[in-house]
This record gives structure tokens, sequence and C-alpha cells, in this order.
């Protein structure tokens, strides 16, 4: 009986890992570095708390938010945005995607690197 029990318990635990889906890494080399935005979704007063090294802060509440964009970052380069949780960012990374730009979005924003940086 206690191998039964046993047993059941091992293929649960089998199942259940078989369950958990991990993330892709992505990394990025040296040179593409060079080709890629960070850009800040993020009102000017939050980016102004504290943003990331090399960000552009284009308010993604703006309504000029597309010819801002258009305007500072070229078609070829890849942008990467962010915003305090992800919310914004999401939307923003829709529109960029729609308007032919190749576009990363920082999964869990701002607050998320604050937290790993503590």
């Amino acid at each position: 009986m206690k191998y039964t029990v046993f047993l059941f318990f091992l293929a649960f635990i089998n199942y259940s890992c078989s369950q958990i889906k991990s993330k892709p890494i992505t990394e990025v080399s040296q040179d593409e570095l060079k080709t890629i935005v960070l850009v800040d979704v993020r009102t000017p007063e939050e980016f102004n708390e504290g943003h990331l090294e090399h960000a552009l802060n284009i308010n993604w509440l703006d309504a000029n938010f597309q010819t801002q964009i258009t305007e500072q970052i070229a078609k070829d380069k890849t942008v990467y945005v962010y915003c305090k949780v992800g919310g914004r960012s999401a939307k923003a990374a829709d529109k960029l995607t729609a308007l032919g730009y190749t576009v990363v979005n920082l999964e869990g924003g701002y607050d998320t690197y604050k937290k790993a940086k503590h």
C-alpha cells in the first residue's frame, strides 16, 4: 500500500512539473545593442522619479505619442518599451508593432526592475 501511494505521489509530481513552462531567455549581443532603443512610456513625472539608463521618455498618454515615435525612432531599430508595471507598455507595444516596428515589451515594468536591483 505504501508503495502504491509513493508511486502515485511520484506520478503526480512528474505531471505537475511537466505543466511548468519556462520562458525563453533572450540574449542581446554588443552589435545588437547598437540597434535597439529603450523607450519609457510613463509620464514625464514618473520618468523624472527614476528610469532605466539611456531610456527615452515618450509618454503613452500624450496625444502626440505616435508622432513622437515616428519622428525620433527609425523603423530599423528594435524598440524595447516599459512602463510602471506593464499595462501601458503592452498597449504601446501593440501600437508600435502595428506601425511596423520590431518591439520587445519589458515584462513587469520599472517596478520589477527596481525590486530586482535592490
